[in-house]
C-alpha cells in the first residue's frame, strides 16, 4: 500500500474513532510522559489504534468482531514484532468501562519498554560518542 493511501487511511480512522478510541486518546493526551504517542499510526502495512514509536509500542483496541477473527489478529501482531514493535490489546469494553487501569498499564508498558540503541555510541563504547566532523 503507498505510503500516501496509508497517510489518507490514518486520517481517514481519526476521525471517525470508535467511542473507546476517542475515551482512551482523551486519557493520553492529558498525561504526562516523556514520549510522544500517536493515534491512528502507520506501522508496515498495518495502521495501529495508537503507538509510541519511541518505545516501539503499539496499543490495538478490539472490539467485538475481534473475537471471530483471532488467527488475522495473531498475523497482524506477528508482523508488527517482526517490525520491531511490541503489541498489547484491550477490549473496548475495558477501555470504556476501567479507562484508568487501561492508561495505567500502557504507562507500565511503556515504562518496560527497553530503550532503544543509541545510534551514535556503539555497542561496548561508554562515554564515547561518534560525531561527524
Amino acid at each position: 500500500m503507498p505510503l500516501r493511501s496509508k497517510t489518507h487511511r490514518a486520517r481517514r480512522l481519526r476521525h471517525s474513532a470508535t467511542d473507546a478510541e476517542r475515551r482512551l486518546w482523551f486519557r493520553l493526551r492529558t498525561l504526562v510522559l516523556p514520549w510522544k504517542i500517536r493515534r491512528q499510526h502507520p506501522i508496515g502495512p498495518y495502521v495501529v489504534d495508537f503507538a509510541c514509536p519511541a518505545r516501539k509500542l503499539a496499543i490495538e483496541l478490539d472490539g467485538g468482531q475481534h473475537a471471530v477473527q483471532l488467527e488475522k489478529d495473531k498475523a497482524r501482531t506477528e508482523e508488527l514484532a517482526r517490525l520491531g514493535y511490541r503489541v498489547i490489546r484491550f477490549w473496548n469494553h475495558d477501555v470504556l468501562t476501567n479507562t484508568d487501569g487501561v492508561s495505567e498499564a500502557i504507562v507500565r508498558a511503556l515504562e518496560s519498554a527497553p530503550p532503544l540503541p543509541d545510534p551514535l555510541r556503539p555497542p561496548g563504547r561508554r562515554g564515547r560518542i561518534l560525531r561527524s566532523v
